[in-house]
């Protein structure tokens, strides 16, 4: 089987063509740039540019599937009208030259905020836990648009064309290296403290702890400080760094404290183009457990006091997020879990 995967020289692209090439697979890779140190033996290698749809076309001739991750990656790295045309018209373009070509199978990369939370101006209110793919996005900065665009041109494609697809909804992507680095272990004991911290203090002093943090991260969001403006990327966290509970309110909470390690990313990417299914799908693909391996349900107590639905069971430090979906329709499972690490 030959499959192409453009943008393969990024974290998940080159995690996801080492996969592929160790099953034996004939792997093309295309990006703009292709550094020395990306390229992998056995691989083919080609520049190109998404947005050149000539030269994209001819990459994909011959291949069987398409596994697209070219794209600018978050809102912090460029402005809202470059992310707009590189993540969805270039995502537009991946899916023509599949149809032109016959290819019928396309797996890509979506994110956790194609539901508009993590880099959003508003307030995020889930109805329910675990989130699933049926909770309605809300999207308010151009990266998360763009990342609900690029699903429903999966979906535009599937009723056009036939052709079958998953964009996968991924969290914070890591390397294996950093489950055991000390800032990441640091992270997990610190949050672990402030949980602790939180749940012991009186009612009347908890509600109005989280409503200045929830009032700062809202006066932090409206600014636009997650997102590339003036030419330049944001600020760094400067004087909120040592302030834990702001940046898990106005960080971590957006997100769910969801992850996934680099190599199940790929995993999924590779089940993507090889399960049996037809249609369309968004899919939540992240880690069985919460990042910080904390108990879910007072994570859920403190930081959504206003939500009492639970769809599933949420013991332990069970995600926030749920992959049941991704289990169902393409077997998707985590190989590579936080849930042995203490």
């Amino acid at each position: 089987m030959r499959v192409l995967i453009t943008g393969g020289t990024g974290l998940i692209g080159k995690a996801t063509a080492e996969r592929l090439l160790h099953k034996g697979w004939q792997v093309r890779v295309i990006d703009r740039h292709i550094p020395p140190e990306a390229i992998l033996d056995g691989a083919e290698y080609a520049e190109c540019d998404i947005l050149n749809y000539a030269d994209l076309l001819a990459q994909t001739r011959g291949c069987d599937a398409i596994i697209h991750m070219a794209a600018i990656r978050s809102p912090v790295l460029a402005p809202g009208v470059d992310i707009f045309e590189i993540n969805v018209a270039g995502t537009f373009n991946v899916f023509e030259a599949a149809a032109e070509s016959g290819i019928k199978r396309v797996a890509q990369a979506s994110s956790i905020n194609a539901l508009g939370s993590y880099y959003g101006i508003q307030e995020v209110r889930p109805p329910y836990f675990p989130i699933d793919e049926q909770q309605p996005s809300f999207t308010t900065d151009p990266y998360s648009f763009s990342k609900k665009m690029v699903e429903d041109i999966g979906q535009y494609y599937w009723r056009r064309c036939g052709i079958s697809s998953v964009a996968m909804r991924y969290p914070g992507v890591y390397r294996p290296e950093m489950v055991t680095s000390e800032g990441f272990l640091n992270k997990r004991r610190l949050f672990r403290d402030l949980l602790a911290e939180l749940d012991a203090l009186p009612v009347a002093e908890l509600k109005a702890r989280m409503a200045d943090a929830n009032q700062r991260a809202q006066a932090f969001r409206i600014e636009h400080y997650l997102e590339f403006r003036d030419g330049q990327q944001p600020p760094s966290r400067g004087k909120f760094t040592d302030d834990p509970l702001f940046w898990s309110y106005v960080g971590d909470r957006f997100n769910f404290w969801a992850i996934i390690d680099v190599r199940d990313a790929a995993q999924s990417l590779e089940k993507g183009i090889t399960a049996d299914y037809e249609g369309a799908h968004p899919l939540y693909i992240n880690d069985r457990v919460n990042a910080l391996g904390a108990d879910t349900q007072t994570v859920i107590r403190l930081f959504f006091p206003d939500t009492h639905e639970f769809k599933s069971d949420l013991s332990g430090s069970t995600s926030l997020v749920s992959i049941d979906t991704a289990r169902t329709l393409i077997g998707y499972e985590p190989e590579h879990s936080l849930d042995t690490l203490t």
